[in-house]
């Protein structure tokens, strides 16, 4: 499955950005799918993930509350709605997808990966 991120931006603190993630091929709806997001000078960390059916969703508790991801299925796309964004967002946001029923929260247990999207949150 190949992945396309879109939706970064430049937005103030207290903003809002909705993260989009369009998938090719038919299987979107076998793949959990998950967003992870890179600082600069700092590793990978996970944001949030849904489950195939997208009934089940998890958060790093940074986000939690402040963040939504959700996805369509008919239209083969991931989404991260990011409200009340703080300057320590600041970061390429990558989506990603495993074929699997579960949850993943670490990046290793991903295969496929979208480029990324930079989102820059000014205080």
């Amino acid at each position: 499955v190949q992945l396309q991120a879109s939706g970064g931006g430049l937005v103030q603190a207290g903003g809002s950005l909705r993260l989009s993630c369009a998938a090719s091929g038919r299987t979107f709806s076998s793949y959990s799918m998950g967003w992870f997001r890179q600082a600069p000078g700092k590793e990978r960390g996970f944001v949030a993930a849904v489950r195939q059916s997208g009934a089940n969703t998890y958060y790093a508790d940074s986000v939690k509350g402040r963040f939504t991801i959700s996805r369509d299925n008919a239209k083969n796309t991931v989404y991260l709605q990011m409200n009340s964004l703080k300057p320590e967002d600041t970061a390429v946001y990558y989506c990603a997808a495993v074929r699997t029923a579960l949850v993943r929260v670490q990046s290793s247990e991903y295969d496929y990966w979208g480029q990324g999207t930079l989102v820059t949150v000014s205080s």
